[in-house]
């Protein structure tokens, strides 16, 4: 026990002394900063690529829920103007997306129940893209409004303007008890577009191919399948099989082109693996009228593709005319004069656009007014000559701009301006004037003036695209006083990025880029639908 209290006593004595010598010692701190971390380019660009990913699904996400869970909306008022479009094209459709619903009772009659995204539809005839990609239901834009939007799937048969009614008709396989009936309108406006144009050429309608129309490009791709299928059939001639597999296309303009640019791919991608021994025999052929093919761009981007498509071995015949089409060949007009026979076992024909009945019966009751062949003659408002309460516009009209989508949709979103402007300038002149104050008045008044200044339509040209094969592309652009002419992968990529960014919804560009990325990966379908 002593023991043990003395050897506790020299260790407490220990202690004391080595504290004791640490406080007499001198410390010494370290004044060196801590060095700061070195500003990295390279991980600022993977945190902003990080939250760029984060936030564009984020926002595609909500974009989509969205779409699918439409709000409760506002019914038919009876005490508000009544507008009903009537197609479901580019100019309806991009007024249909801007009409304040507020303001107007709208009701839309069509005989398609949804807007087809027409630019990428020659990709669709080949399996580059799949139909229901462009496509989107009338329904996803009119239940997304403030007030009920009626939509008809019919086909306006009579337009009454004295009385301001219209007929529609039901259009599709399965009738009612009641598939005609009558629309009062208050407004009324055309957007129903243009059909093709036969120049009342012998045997077009019967044998060829159009491009305009979601059925079009289903059957184009059935009969270019069947043809390929009829030429390995067992014991076919040589001169039968070299007719099955020419293809012929009609037409210089960008759907012909695209249309032959989307073929050749198609042979050279995915036909060569799948039937080697006709792959080498398809034959593809341009004929065109004109001096030239794309007669809209510069000269420049002409001679690009015409030498693009003479490296992939498809014939530009210009200064050819077609004039009869057979069951097996056209005949032709060869640019010396003298008339010669092209088989062929596929004919796409894409010349241009003609007027509709309902159009031509239209102008029939505006005699004095309504004497453009081309189409219905507007004013620089839209606003059909003849009578005011009918507005046109797209490829239905006859004005100084192409018959193109661009031009539409601006028709499409400028008419919207307009209503809404028409709108307010009634609301403000059913004011009683006695109850106002005269403050409050000189503002109505300000007001009124400037609704009443409606600017006319204004057409801003964006520039010109156009595919030319090889994921190759020409674009002609405005550049200040001047055009941009480019062509060449880099204006693919370029041409790819300005469609999906036109693209109406995030469904369809969420499809459109997946059907993309799997036919780079998986190929085209070769099966015959």
């Amino acid at each position: 026990m002593q023991a043990s209290r003395a050897l506790s006593g020299t260790i407490r004595r220990v202690n004391y002394r080595a504290a004791a010598l640490s406080l007499s010692r001198p410390h010494f701190y370290s004044t060196q900063a801590t060095p700061a971390k070195k500003f990295s380019k390279w991980k600022m660009l993977k945190n902003g690529a990080k939250f760029g990913v984060v936030a564009a699904l984020g926002y595609g996400g909500y974009e989509m829920y969205v779409q699918r869970h439409p709000q409760e909306q506002l019914p038919y008022d009876p005490e508000k103007k009544t507008i009903v479009i009537l197609g479901s094209g580019w100019a309806s459709t991009s007024l249909l997306k801007d009409i304040d619903t507020d303001h107007y009772n709208v009701v839309v009659v069509s005989p398609r129940n949804y807007f087809l995204f027409t630019p990428l539809l020659p990709s669709c005839t080949v399996g580059t893209i799949d139909i229901r990609s462009l496509v989107e239901p009338t329904r996803f834009v009119t239940r997304h409004k403030s007030r009920d939007v009626k939509v008809y799937e019919a086909e306006c048969t009579e337009i009454d303007p004295k009385n301001k009614t219209l007929t529609i008709a039901d259009n599709s396989e399965v009738k009612g008890q009641n598939c005609v009936t009558s629309l009062p309108y208050d407004y009324l406006v055309i957007g129903i577009g243009a059909q093709s144009q036969t120049f009342g050429i012998k045997g077009v309608e019967e044998y060829g191919c159009f491009l305009k129309e979601v059925w079009d490009a289903q059957k184009i791709r059935t009969k270019l399948m069947d043809c390929i299928e009829t030429a390995a059939f067992p014991g076919q001639s040589q001169e039968e099989i070299d007719r099955l597999l020419h293809m012929v296309v009609v037409g210089g303009g960008p759907t012909g082109i695209e249309y032959a640019a989307e073929l050749h791919d198609f042979l050279i991608e995915d036909l060569s693996n799948w039937f080697p021994e006709l792959a080498g025999k398809i034959k593809i052929t341009l004929v065109e009228a004109l001096p030239n093919v794309l007669p809209a761009f510069s000269k420049q981007l002409i001679d690009y593709t015409e030498s693009t498509f003479k490296e992939q071995n498809i014939s530009i015949h210009t200064k050819t005319m077609v004039q009869e089409v057979r069951e097996k060949e056209i005949v032709i007009k060869k640019p010396d004069g003298t008339s010669d026979t092209m088989p062929y076992g596929l004919l796409v024909w894409a010349t241009g656009n003609t007027t509709r009945p309902l159009v031509r019966n239209l102008m029939n009751k505006f005699p004095e007014t309504q004497n453009v062949r081309r189409g219905l003659d507007v004013d620089d408002w839209l606003r059909l000559k003849g009578a005011d309460d009918i507005y046109a516009l797209g490829d239905a009209t006859a004005t100084r701009y192409a018959p193109t989508a661009q031009v539409a949709a601006q028709q499409g979103k400028y008419l919207a301006r307009l209503f809404r402007q028409l709108a307010i300038r009634d609301e403000l002149e059913s004011m009683d004037a006695e109850s106002i104050p005269s403050e409050e008045k000189a503002k109505i008044d300000r007001k009124l003036k400037k609704v009443k200044d409606i600017k006319p339509f204004h057409y801003s040209h964006q520039g010109s695209l156009c595919y030319v094969g090889s994921d190759k592309a020409i674009a002609d652009l405005p550049f200040g006083s001047n055009n941009l002419a480019t062509g060449g992968v880099a204006t693919f990529a370029f041409w790819r990025s300005a469609y999906i960014s036109n693209l109406f919804s995030t469904r369809n560009k969420s499809l459109v880029i997946t059907d993309w990325l799997k036919k780079t990966f998986l190929g085209r379908d070769i099966s015959r639908e």
